[in-house]
């Protein structure tokens, strides 16, 4: 069985790692390459890096940022932002990373998914969905789901994010990341019924994202039980910056319930040297 994994997301705009719920009133939350290099020491499985100001101000990805980051970390490591080019996911491949999250320059040109799988493998595109529950005004004749934001959240697209996901993966995407706008921040709980949705309608690993606020919520949308999420990973941001939890602690619980979870590495003890004449 595959085994699920733990990985911190950094938010980042003008150079600091932020966080909010839904999507707003962002407060700052550390250095970037302070927190990677912790997560990295602390077991976490991957990392998630999203300049989440590119997108909406039309600029590229902080390339620079991702590159000392991607040089402080020995886990892989995922870059999103900005990137509207298979150029642009070219620079950051270099810089570092190991993959590519691409999410509002998708939904603009979905060809940029199929050019980026084509050049550099399935493995190394992301696509991240930023997915809302429609209300009363916007159901309409296609009844109850969750429509597709892009703009880092400002900017409702219309598709639908069950249809959005199997569009992207025939193109080439290797992997989901999928947020719960409604749940974002929160401390609430991931969107469970989002989230197996999903999973059910695509072949490639799902990340759950937006709502985590204990362990029974992340060992849920892990699918730890009959109905719960069916996610491959879930990441992590409030719980992980404001020290509520750590992923040595997520990763022991999680391995107690029973789910498949890359145990903590084990570090080498500390031998102090001789003394001098014995």
């Amino acid at each position: 069985m595959v085994a699920k994994r733990i990985i911190p997301c950094l938010d980042v705009a003008d150079g600091r790692v932020v966080k909010g719920i839904n999507f707003v009133g962002l407060r700052d939350a550390g250095d970037p390459v302070e927190l990677a290099c912790r997560y990295s020491a602390a077991g976490a499985d991957e990392l998630v890096f999203l300049d989440i100001a590119a997108s909406h101000q039309g600029r590229a990805t902080l390339v620079d940022l991702v590159r000392r980051t991607a040089e402080a970390v020995t886990i892989p490591f995922t870059v999103g932002g900005g990137i509207s080019s298979v150029e642009g996911i070219t620079e950051l491949l270099r810089a570092g990373a190991d993959k590519v999250s691409l999410n509002s320059s998708a939904v603009r040109d979905p060809q940029l998914v199929r050019q980026g799988a084509d050049r550099f493998g399935c493995q190394c595109i992301v696509v991240a969905i930023d997915a809302r529950r429609r209300d009363g005004a916007e159901l309409g004749e296609r009844g109850p789901g969750w429509d597709v934001f892009v703009k880092g959240g400002r900017e409702n697209t219309g598709l639908d994010a069950l249809a959005w996901a199997r569009q992207v993966v025939a193109l080439g995407a290797g992997e989901i990341l999928l947020t719960s706008m409604d749940g974002d921040g929160t401390q609430a709980g991931y969107e469970l019924n989002l989230t197996r949705a999903v999973a059910q309608a695509v072949e490639v690993p799902v990340i759950a994202s937006g709502g985590a606020g204990c362990i029974e919520h992340i060992a849920r949308a892990l699918g730890a039980g009959d109905g719960d999420g069916q996610a491959s990973a879930a990441l992590l941001a409030s719980l992980l910056h404001d020290g509520v939890l750590t992923v040595e602690q997520i990763k022991a619980e999680l391995l107690e319930l029973g789910l498949p979870i890359r145990p903590m590495p084990i570090r080498p003890l500390s031998i102090r040297p001789p003394h001098a004449g014995s």
